[in-house]
């Protein structure tokens, strides 16, 4: 997975009372900087406007049709303060603009403080954010309230920035694909298809009855099939598969691809039992990690609103996600517990190659030789975000926080994919999760990106938050 820097329209206020020699400056600054940190700019022509600056509302109007000139080219606005800048030609310019807006306000030099030197940036921050406020225009602030663009912070910020304009680019208009209906037996996966629609979400659903139609007529003999066969061998270990077992998990993996090429799904879940194996004698679990190993978010037992999070995630963090059970507490260590799930994992988050063994739940439950598909390993040491949600009343709710993956072990025996969680203050959350009907899923990616996600979530994607 190639994770690809975000590229930012760039915009420039001014306020006449204000120094405007220091506009070409930052005009120059900040666009070095960001193609330094690798992304790319639009800026509007610095001869359209005095001092290539916004004003005026008739100069925000001009930036406006910029913007509608230049769209689908850029995914998010950087909103430039160098002195104190004019709310009313921000609004004009910045109120259709369609991406998350982020301002950055330079700071004051203790030693330029005379009149023809001072930015009061500071103080015109609050007007833009009060004009934007009072239109409803949603935009991103970190603090602290004002920084150049040299500094360290300004790259941290850039970065988390990145992250938001992507999950929102990604999320505001999304398909998930759910293939099969809900399994009874897991009420605790029912979902408003209605409510995700509100928030741009589609719901492309298919029953397995066509999915195992097109699997029992697929030719074994096509290039596509002989290209998932090789892919399947080449990415873990199917020693333990009989030849006839292994058939069928790529005819599955040849038709589950065809079918999210077929319906442009971002993300799906799967109805991953009990039919599959009492009539193929697979368990797709391994099919579902290699899907996400390729960087599609796939969730088992049909978990349409954990397919979500980790799409959501999956577009954070450029790396792909995972659906886990909050499984098993570790011993007496309250901040401990595994996440486990029984092989969804995708082979880049585990620490080597997996290994693809019969289900013994299932070998259990209908007898030996029915469940091939678990691929048995363990989840690599990581810092991690995780996330869930849930359809309540019509809206879309999320939780989230960080942790870590450790390297503390778990006993040989224990099947599946699994990993030892460290999350500050455990007991707290896992309390607030099951008193707020959450499920007992939790989608799972590398690296801290919590900050990013949530001001994603809350500020322009429009879900409820549920603090953990």
């Amino acid at each position: 997975m190639k994770d690809q820097k975000a590229t930012f329209a760039l915009y420039f206020g001014n306020r006449g009372f204000f120094p405007e020699s220091l506009i070409a400056i930052a005009r120059k600054e900040v666009s070095e900087t960001l193609k330094k940190l690798g992304h790319g700019i639009l800026m509007m022509d610095s001869h359209l406007t005095r001092y290539g600056a916004i004003e005026t509302t008739e100069e925000g109007r001009k930036y406006a049709k910029f913007l509608q000139d230049n769209r689908g080219k850029f995914d998010g606005v950087i909103l430039v303060l160098p002195n104190f800048g004019d709310e009313n030609g921000a609004a004009a310019a910045l109120q259709d603009a369609g991406v998350p807006i982020y301002i950055l306000a330079y700071p004051d030099e203790l030693d330029k403080m005379d009149f023809q030197q001072r930015r009061d940036a500071f103080c015109g921050k609050f007007s833009i954010m009060d004009v934007f406020y009072q239109y409803r225009l949603p935009y991103t602030v970190f603090p602290p309230h004002t920084l150049h663009p040299s500094s360290k912070e300004f790259k941290q910020q850039i970065d988390a920035f990145d992250k938001v304009c992507k999950i929102v680019k990604g999320m505001k208009r999304m398909t998930v694909g759910a293939i099969g209906a809900r399994t009874t037996a897991f009420k605790t996966v029912r979902f408003d298809e209605l409510a995700l629609q509100k928030y741009g979400i589609t719901t492309e659903a298919l029953d397995l009855s066509e999915v195992f139609s097109r699997v029992r007529k697929l030719d074994i003999t096509t290039k596509a099939s002989k290209e998932k066969a090789n892919r399947l061998k080449n990415y873990t270990n199917f020693k333990k598969v009989p030849e006839k077992a292994f058939e069928n998990l790529v005819r599955f993996g040849v038709v589950i691809d065809e079918i999210i090429d077929e319906y442009r799904m971002d993300t799906l879940a799967l109805r991953c039992w009990i039919e599959m194996e009492k009539d193929f004698g697979v368990a797709p679990c391994v099919l579902l990690s290699e899907i996400n190993d390729r960087g599609i978010p796939a969730a088992c037992e049909l978990d349409i609103c954990n397919a979500i999070t980790m799409y959501a995630l999956n577009l954070a963090s450029g790396k792909p996600a995972t659906c886990l059970d909050w499984n098993n507490n570790y011993g007496d260590e309250p901040d401990k517990c595994i996440l486990f799930h029984c092989g969804p994992v995708p082979q880049s988050l585990m620490t080597a190659k997996g290994e693809v063994i019969e289900h013994p739940m299932f070998a259990k439950s209908f007898g030996a030789g029915c469940g091939f598909g678990c691929n048995v390993g363990r989840i690599a040491p990581n810092p991690i975000t995780f996330a869930s949600s849930k359809t309540q009343d019509g809206k879309l709710f999320v939780y989230m926080g960080e942790g870590k993956f450790t390297k503390d072990p778990i006993q040989e025996g224990f099947f599946g994919c699994g990993g030892v969680a460290q999350i500050d203050n455990l007991q707290e959350k896992l309390y607030k999760i099951g008193y707020n009907g959450y499920r007992h899923h939790v989608s799972v990616t590398p690296g801290l990106f919590s900050q990013a996600l949530r001001e994603a979530c809350t500020r322009y994607l429009g879900y409820e938050i549920t603090e953990i």
